[in-house]
């Protein structure tokens, strides 16, 4: 853990950027909020008292835009993909880069343990242990079936599969993953503001891992403060575990037995049907409103500009040039942003490790589960389709689930606790939850995920929501498509943008209704 990247002068900062808004003299410079380093002490101490009024006054009073300019790199290694998914990534306000369990062998040993007692922590070890042996076995038992995948698709490299084995190994890999545990390890590059560093640690007691939390936000912090020691003048402690929002509620209700949780996992699903993404809610005039708002950017009337030509104006690419860009204008563009207007919410069902991709879409916020009131003893997860198409892989995975909700059940009844005995559980664990998008963000992550490349279930669910959109606001959903599509509608060339990584099929001629893929 250490901060790579970050602000000179961070928390001066804070304060020249609030004097800035009262200054008749121009900017403030950071450099000025202490003055001359040359300056007695006693002056540049009345100084330092002045600048940590101000950002004290500033905090508590809620104006807080100031403490968003400074940013901080950090580079995190071993920290498991459950805090990640449960809580790092949470929320829309950072950016990471980390390490891809698709593309990337997993090697034993990576993952995190809890502090349990020797029997329990037996057990622990022991059930990651067959995980990453089942990894390792489909890892080469899936390379059959992802081979016959991939040369169904580039048949005419066949006769070149020395050169391609190694794409086909990547298949077969980003398909094993899925029984890894979510304890594994990753490491990352995580960016923030200094805002949201606070308020990561004034929250960090909040399920679903809240001991990993306390550890890895107490050390973001030390850095911080180790650089920037001033923060002290601000950052509040955090929220006692039995005062945050869920404890509170979770107390008030009960934490629910296995038999209510089988009953709401049952009302749920029954919902979604054979979905993996389900339309539950949108504005009934979606396409008029977004039609009213073209006309209200160029200044026209309904009889000069009628609702099928202003939708056309912002959805068409041939129409709208920046659609068929590499570079996403959208939120930038007076036309584009008319599609803020229009709303879709969606109940969803993916497995965490899919999920875990499909949250860094920062910008289709979800409300997720604390996970434990989602647990029963019964293995609950979701195959892929690489998988189900090869009968000696599915009996292999069903086995690895089995084993994995046994240790799961073993380590309850060893007194783990349900935050510890998680760990084990493995990324093709179901996870429900329900996510809101406007159609200017919608759009653009609907362009990126029903490109084939996409992780197969996000793209699953991506074609499950364009359809019914297209269903309900089809003046709308014809227009959501991946990059080929849009590239071609916009005569930008080339029609795939992906060079190399080139899917294999001319997606831009089919209808989404055909879209088909195992890999």
């Amino acid at each position: 853990m250490r901060i790579t990247n970050a602000f000179a002068r961070a928390f001066d900062n804070v304060v020249a950027t609030a004097r800035t808004c009262y200054s008749g003299s121009g900017i403030v410079p950071d450099e000025q909020i202490l003055g001359d380093p040359a300056a007695p002490t006693e002056k540049r101490e009345e100084r330092k008292r002045r600048r940590d009024s101000l950002a004290r006054d500033l905090y508590q009073a809620g104006h807080h835009t100031t403490l968003q300019h400074a940013h901080f790199q950090f580079a995190l290694s071993n920290v498991s993909r459950q805090f990640l998914w449960s809580f790092l990534h949470s929320h829309p306000f950072y950016n990471s880069e980390q390490v891809s369990q698709r593309y990337v062998t997993v090697r034993p040993g990576n993952y995190a343990v809890p502090p349990l007692e020797s029997g329990a922590l037996a057990v622990y070890h022991e059930t990651i242990g067959r995980q990453q042996q089942a990894y390792e076995e489909l890892c080469r038992l899936l390379a059959g079936p992802a081979s016959s995948a991939y040369y169904a698709r580039y048949p005419a490299r066949r006769p070149y599969a020395v050169k391609y084995d190694k794409e086909v190994q990547k298949k077969a890999q980003e398909v094993a993953r899925y029984v890894l545990p979510v304890a594994t390890f990753a490491y990352l590059y995580h960016t923030v503001s200094g805002l949201t560093l606070l308020r990561y640690y004034r929250i960090c007691r909040e399920p679903d891992t809240p001991l990993e939390q306390r550890t890895v936000v107490g050390r973001m912090i030390e850095e911080l403060l180790a650089r920037e020691p001033a923060y002290t003048a601000i950052l509040e402690e955090p929220i006692p575990e039995d005062e945050t929002a869920e404890y509170r509620a979770t107390a008030l209700l009960g934490r629910g037995d296995d038999a209510v949780r089988r009953a709401f996992l049952r009302e749920f699903d029954h919902g979604l049907g054979d979905r993996v993404s389900v339309l539950a809610d949108y504005p009934a005039k979606n396409e008029e409103t977004l039609a009213r708002a073209v006309r209200e950017v160029l200044g026209l009337t309904s009889e000069r500009l009628p609702d099928n030509e202003a939708i056309d104006l912002v959805m068409d690419p041939g129409r709208n040039r920046h659609l068929g860009e590499a570079l996403n204008l959208t939120t930038l563009s007076k036309l584009s942003r008319c599609m803020v207007h229009c709303h879709y919410t969606f109940r969803k069902r993916l497995s965490h490790t899919a999920d875990s991709q499909n949250q860094r879409h920062r910008m289709t916020p979800a409300s997720r589960p604390i996970l434990h009131t989602h647990l029963t003893a019964e293995p609950d997860y979701v195959t892929p389709l690489l998988v189900l198409s090869d009968e000696r892989c599915l009996e292999r995975y069903r086995e690895a689930m089995r084993a994995a909700w046994d240790g799961f059940a073993r380590l309850r009844a060893l007194g783990a606790g349900e935050e510890f005995a998680g760990y084990v559980l493995p990324n093709a664990l179901a996870v429900r939850f329900t996510e809101s998008a406007n159609l200017l963000d919608l759009h653009h992550k609907h362009a990126m995920r029903l490109c084939y490349n996409a992780q197969e279930e996000i793209w699953r669910a991506s074609l499950d929501e364009a359809l019914q959109i297209g269903a309900v606001n089809p003046r709308i959903g014809r227009y959501l498509l991946p990059p080929c599509n849009l590239r071609l509608m916009a005569g930008t060339r080339p029609i795939c943008p992906e060079g190399r990584r080139y899917c294999g099929e001319r997606v831009w001629t089919y209808r989404l209704q055909d879209y088909r893929r195992v890999i």
